[in-house]
């Protein structure tokens, strides 16, 4: 075999050699694409199921500290006739009927000093609007308008039964009349 042809065959084999590793070089680098794109893919699945589960640590904390809260807000606004109840027996006596059956009224007293005591204890607060006062429909409940002399649209005129609050949540509005006398 002649020197050329020699020549001509090495440089043949040469280039396929370095063909063949430039097609490995780039499923190489085909299959590094790849398996990047595939991380980045998982990364941001692992990214969202954290933030998934955080969200819901926080939702799940916000219900039981709702639940804590407000879990007997139903047994609370079950006890607001008892209160109705006591304070409307209090309030129907005179002062014979008293003396009459102190006792009795005293117990009466005392029970409701004691279901106001519990309703503090869960922070049942009591909202006793005065006359005078003006309407605020995020407390109060108007049963009745009237015009009375003296008085501007929008004041209490008269409170029919207390309301209540437990923590920051309105359990039942005050009902109260308010004028409607024109300004």
């Amino acid at each position: 075999m002649s020197d050329v042809n020699k020549d001509d065959d090495f440089q043949t084999d040469h280039l396929e050699a370095m063909a063949e590793e430039t097609v490995d070089i780039m499923e190489e680098n085909d299959e590094m694409q790849a398996l990047v794109e595939e991380r980045d893919l998982l990364k941001d699945r692992l990214l969202r199921a954290l933030a998934d589960i955080e969200n819901t640590r926080k939702r799940g904390e916000r219900d039981r500290r709702e639940a804590e809260s407000y879990g007997g807000s139903k047994l609370a606004k079950d006890m607001l006739p008892v209160y109705d109840n006591l304070r409307r027996a209090l309030d129907s006596a005179d002062d014979a009927q008293r003396e009459a059956a102190k006792a009795i009224f005293d117990g009466v007293e005392l029970t409701l000093r004691e279901l106001i005591h519990v309703f503090g204890k869960h922070k049942i607060e009591v909202i006793l609007p005065e006359i005078g006062d003006r309407f605020d429909p995020q407390l109060h409940q108007a049963m009745f308008e009237a015009p009375l002399p003296d008085t501007k649209a929008g004041d209490i005129i008269q409170v029919m039964s207390e309301g209540f609050m437990l923590h920051e949540r309105l359990l039942r509005p005050a009902q109260v009349g308010v004028s409607s006398t024109p300004a």
